[in-house]
């Protein structure tokens, strides 16, 4: 794909938000939770595992650690226990424990709305941060970069560039800001839904119009002669 201009890009992305609008009016976050705390743990959680296994674990979770006092007391074998089906439960849990405490001895147990003050907790980098902002307290401080944010923004020909703060910053130049929580759901929910890694469904796209498929393979037909 030749390389746009700005202008360009900014229309098409445009287009683009306009009809994940028309596709996706009901996208929301799908990690289950009962307030800003409980979709901090989730969001913990849900690094290398999907939301609906995390759906699974947090109810007996929670109803066993309601609050984050009760996270930073308990024995870190319990907590091991409940998240094990989640993948890599040793360190979650002692990122959730320790999260915890620092929560209770800073913060007298509450969440903060700040992007410096989640990120200096342990276990929560940018894009948990982001999550929590935009969707416990809608304050869009940036845009989620997830594994399906990351691989349609390149594949819409939107970002050129790889990590997940780099593809931030491009998409917090082209989405506005109103939108970034918004810009996260949609495309989750197309990866999702219609745009797999290896087999999307271009035939069908609500997107096909302004997306440049790269890295999408071209569909072959065998004939024989």
């Amino acid at each position: 794909m030749p390389r746009e201009s700005a202008e360009a890009r900014s229309a098409r992305a445009r287009r683009l938000l306009a009809a994940l609008k028309r596709a996706y009016p009901d996208a929301h976050c799908e990690l289950d939770h009962r307030g800003a705390f409980h979709l901090l743990i989730a969001t913990i959680l849900s690094a290398q595992c999907t939301d609906k296994r995390v759906n699974r674990v947090t109810p007996a979770l929670f109803a066993r650690f309601p609050s984050a006092q009760d996270f930073a007391t308990a024995r870190l074998g319990e907590i091991e226990a409940l998240i094990k089906s989640t993948g890599f439960f040793r360190n979650k849990a002692r990122n959730i424990q320790s999260c915890s405490r620092q929560l209770v001895e800073r913060h007298q147990g509450e969440v903060p709305r700040t992007m410096a003050e989640l990120t200096a907790l342990d276990g929560v980098g940018r894009k948990t941060a982001n999550v929590v902002l935009g969707n416990a307290f809608g304050i869009n401080a940036g845009v989620v970069v997830d594994t399906h944010v990351a691989r349609l923004s390149r594949r819409l020909g939107l970002t050129r560039r790889v990590t997940p703060e780099q593809i931030e910053q491009d998409l917090m130049k082209l989405i506005p800001r109103a939108q970034w929580a918004l810009w996260s759901h949609w495309l989750i929910w197309h990866g999702r839904r219609r745009c797999a890694a290896r087999k999307p469904d271009c035939a069908g796209c609500e997107l096909a119009r302004d997306c440049p498929r790269l890295g999408v393979k071209p569909v072959r037909c065998n004939s024989r002669s």
